[in-house]
């Protein structure tokens, strides 16, 4: 048997920290093995070195070429001799070092070299030349060595200057040597540092250093001597150009575009410390899944929160100490990963299950719903399933707002739960609770006393509201037949509330009858048109002229298996299943042809028919039969629509606005089965009626009984004074039509006049006159 839907959830549920956390290593992993992400984790570069910025060591100091430089010598390339000076200033203040940044890979004038030379003689070997590389230019390919000119080199040391930018341009790092003319050379930062490494290998520059500390002084104020000896004592200088008509300017993280000489100044700098150690990806990987568990074991909104939050700040935190402490780099992009894998897999649980939530409980009431149930079922946490249906639902949901009635259902809920041993009460439709019974031994005695609790009223937002409860309680089968259980309850309560009982327990013969409806509601669309739904008439008396004054269409259905069908069976299920309408039109249709026809052989009488209540809200109904009856050129006058007491009631507004559209036309509205709800004739009054019709219960014994007597005689007493007429129903009895005579009654039906017949044997009693009878 294959997982279901609510147990492979729940093995997520259990399981998908541990399968969050592999996903989170893969992530992890994949970033690290790939590179991917080498963009944030220049942004992240650049962030530590903000974060841990500080001042350079001041052991060097920077000679700038700059533009007052420039404009005090007159013409470049300079004459050597300026540089021949500036070196025997610096060597007589007692600099540690001199390294220039400048070309000196081609002759000048010979006196000028000469002097230049002299003075890097007397220098003792303190001072470093640089050697390049550059492309060779003229059509031919490949790279050109540049190497200061032999008689320079006698008594410097030299040093490679070369650069190594990024494919974006920008100067991440420097080398630590390089090979020139076969040779393998220091970087000219490794040989101020007194660094060691190999031809070829390169380091990250330290841009947490603020170049703008590093000591600078203008070459023409040292070639010049306006300086302090003692600023330069002991110092490592570094000569290169700074002036930006030199053009000698490069794109560095943090400072934007700044000369050559102080990225190299920087990177001679980063050197100071040792050459910086670049780690693996793997520790901070294990870092990040460490945070990443913690993020996924957090157990609120809030903890998940600063977990996410803070755990980029302790990587970052984590790496930026390891960069001050140690000199030590590691890449954090790796460590990042699975954070944000498991923060997003975090996230995705908790919509998840908000999600599966919100599907497992009533938007509007909080409760758990029909779903919840259904698992709870399956689960196996009751053996059968208890509902409880609110009776007259809409009047107390219209009577209370959207929140109130909410209210209703939740205190509704409490005084449940208070009998239901520990059962969990669920709401499974807007009028229906619902919960799992533990012992089906205890279930009439509970439901004994739920309904004594409920004979209080219940306190609604200050208003106290009477409720009554139909129960149904169905079995439970196997758990893959949950839905089917629940709904067999929901239709016991059904049951008890249409039957007026306090509970129903639903059985095989339930099951029979739903299964036989269903077949009918199947037939009952094709039964239309193959002319199966047949209009019945029963005479209505006119007792002012004892003549038929009209008739009621009843509907039946001459079913070709089942015989004649009683239109309790077939009807509510109309109802029910949004059928009613077109049936509707359908007799309507049918009671207009009769009329016409009557009315042609001379026989002018009124038609009834019955509006489910359904109908009375129903704009698209109302449109058609209206449509029905225009073209039908009938008079409306003919015409009577009778509707229900408990029909009005159910919406008033509703009603009253569709019936004075009806009575607008000329149709006469009549209110049935009067006496059977709950109406005063001053609530009537405020309807637009033309008639009442006296349920057959007052009529049948109201010449018997001095009460219904008396009930029948006030209510055609008051309809008169209203102005309405009034119709007896279930007249079966001549005493009985003789006392409805002498009250002044204005119509009467009943078997005693006729029972329902087809259009064809209603045209005999049409013409026949009834003075004979009482």
């Amino acid at each position: 048997m294959g997982m279901g839907r609510t147990g492979l959830f729940g093995w997520m549920q259990e399981r998908w920290r541990w399968m969050a956390l592999a996903l989170c290593g893969l992530a992890g992993l994949l970033v690290g093995f790939t590179g991917f992400g080498s963009a944030f984790e220049r942004f992240a570069d650049e962030a530590r070195w903000r974060a841990r910025q500080h001042p350079a060591s001041g052991q060097l100091h920077i000679v700038e070429i700059d533009a007052r430089s420039i404009a005090a010598i007159a013409h470049w390339p300079w004459p050597r001799s300026n540089y021949a000076v500036l070196i025997d200033r610096l060597r007589e203040a007692g600099a540690a070092s001199v390294t220039f940044d400048v070309d000196f890979s081609s002759h000048s004038v010979p006196e000028q070299d000469a002097a230049f030379a002299g003075a890097l003689e007397r220098a003792g070997g303190r001072v470093i030349l640089p050697t390049f590389g550059q492309e060779s230019g003229g059509g031919e390919a490949g790279w050109t060595d540049s190497l200061p000119i032999p008689e320079l080199r006698d008594h410097a040391m030299l040093a490679a200057v070369s650069i190594l930018p990024d494919p974006d341009g920008t100067i991440r790092r420097a080398p630590l040597g390089t090979m020139t003319a076969g040779t393998p050379r220091p970087s000219l930062s490794a040989m101020i540092a007194g660094a060691n490494g190999a031809a070829d290998q390169d380091f990250p520059i330290d841009y947490a250093i603020d170049p703008n500390t590093i000591p600078r002084h203008s070459f023409i104020d040292i070639r010049d001597g306006r300086f302090d000896p003692k600023a330069i004592a002991g110092k490592d200088i570094v000569i290169g150009a700074t002036a930006i008509e030199m053009g000698d300017r490069y794109a560095a993280p943090n400072y934007g575009v700044i000369p050559g000489v102080v990225i190299q100044a920087m990177a001679a700098e980063t050197l100071r410390r040792g050459v910086p150690v670049e780690a693996g990806w793997q520790l901070p990987l294990l870092l990040g899944l460490l945070l990443s568990w913690i993020i996924l074991a957090a157990r609120s909104r809030l903890l998940l929160g600063a977990a996410a939050a803070w755990s980029p700040v302790l990587v970052f935190g984590a790496t930026t100490l390891a960069d001050s402490l140690w000199n030590t780099h590691f890449p954090v992009v790796p460590a990042l990963a699975p954070i944000g894998a498991a923060f997003l897999s975090a996230t995705a649980m908790r919509m998840l299950r908000a999600a599966r939530r919100r599907s497992l409980h009533d938007a509007r009431s909080g409760l758990p719903n029909r779903l919840a149930l259904r698992e709870a079922l399956r689960s196996g946490q009751g053996m059968g399933i208890v509902a409880a249906r609110f009776a007259d639902f809409d009047r107390l949901a219209a009577s209370l707002d959207a929140e109130g009635t909410s209210e209703m259902v939740r205190r509704v809920r409490d005084r449940i739960a208070t009998v239901t041993e520990g059962s969990l009460v669920h709401r499974i439709e807007n009028r229906v609770l619902a919960w799992c019974s533990l012992d089906e031994t205890q279930i009439e005695a509970q439901l004994a006393t739920i309904r004594t609790l409920m004979l209080s009223p219940i306190e609604v937002g200050g208003r106290r509201v009477d409720v009554t409860l139909a129960f149904g309680v169905a079995a439970g089968e196997r758990r893959e037949h949950a839905e089917k259980t629940i709904a067999r309850a929901a239709l016991a309560a059904d049951h008890a509330l249409a039957e007026g009982r306090s509970w129903h327990y639903h059985d095989a013969t339930d099951d029979d009858a739903l299964e036989r409806e269903l077949s009918l509601l199947g037939e009952l669309d094709e039964a239309v048109g193959k002319g199966e739904i047949q209009v019945y008439y029963q005479p209505k008396l006119d007792l002012g002229t004892d003549r038929i004054g009209g008739v009621e269409a009843l509907v039946r259905w001459n079913h070709p298996t089942r015989g004649f069908l009683c239109p309790d069976l077939f009807i509510p299920l109309a109802e029910r299943s949004d059928r009613i309408a077109s049936l509707t039109l359908h007799v309507v249709g049918q009671t207009i042809a009769d009329l016409l026809v009557w009315r042609a052989a001379g026989h002018e009488i009124a038609g009834a028919v019955n509006l489910s209540a359904k109908l009375l809200s129903a704009s698209d109904f109302i449109a058609a039969l209206r449509d029905l009856i225009d073209a039908s050129g009938i008079a409306p006058q003919l015409l009577t629509f009778e509707v229900t007491e408990s029909a009005a009631m159910t919406d008033p507004a509703s009603a009253a606005a569709a019936l004075q559209s009806f009575r607008d036309l000329g149709i006469a509205i009549s209110m049935d089965d009067y006496g059977t709800g709950q109406s005063t004739l001053s609530y009537i009054k405020q309807l637009p009626l033309s008639e009442l019709k006296i349920d057959r219960s007052f009529v049948q014994f109201a010449h018997q009984s001095r009460s219904d007597g008396a009930l029948v005689r006030s209510t055609i007493d008051l309809a008169h004074e209203l102005g309405l007429k009034v119709v007896a129903e279930g007249v079966e009895d001549i005493e009985c039509l003789a006392f409805l005579r002498a009250i002044h009654c204005d119509m009467v039906q009943g078997y005693l006049i006729s029972r329902p017949v087809p259009a064809p044997d209603l045209a005999a009693l049409l013409g026949q006159s009834f003075a004979e009878a009482a």
